[in-house]
């Protein structure tokens, strides 16, 4: 192998270390805004100033793990589901948050197939992670916080 080629490899992470980067992200931006570990279980409600109530419940704790839905207080017009909505599993030990669905009742074989090859599952959980990441940006500069949820 030449040193182009070498430095090539080096250079440019591959799209798993990619992936691995967007969980740990999501992590602490979740934790930054919402800092769910601190949460009993339970439905919370975040009012900022941008008028858009964000729901968040917090649906289990343990050893390792929380998980959660996120998702704005108004429903989809056609189907009555939360939208959007993000149900997401955070790794404490590891420091990642993962989505693992993003709409209810809708597992990842619902929505990519049964059948569904290793890149188009990868190519959905890169999709669902990143707008997660963009969405808790978005939350973040909106107000959005641990301060701003009150108990449901």
């Amino acid at each position: 192998m030449s040193l182009v080629q070498a430095r090539k490899l080096i250079e440019k992470p591959g799209r798993f270390a990619y992936l691995m980067g967007l969980y740990a992200e999501n992590y602490w931006r979740l934790t930054r805004v919402f800092d769910p570990q601190r949460l009993d279980s339970g439905a919370y409600c975040s009012r900022a100033g941008d008028a858009i109530d964000v729901r968040l419940d917090l649906i289990e704790q343990h050893a390792y793990t929380t998980e959660l839905k996120l998702s704005y207080t108004f429903e989809d017009e056609r189907t009555g589901a939360p939208d959007p909505s993000a149900h997401v599993r955070l790794y404490r030990d590891a420091r990642m948050a993962e989505v693992t669905h993003c709409y209810v009742g809708t597992r990842i074989e619902d929505v990519i197939g049964r059948f569904a090859s290793p890149r188009t599952v990868f190519d959905h959980r890169l999709r669902m992670n990143s707008f997660l990441s963009k969405w808790l940006e978005y939350l973040d500069l909106r107000g959005h916080s641990r301060f701003t949820l009150k108990p449901l």
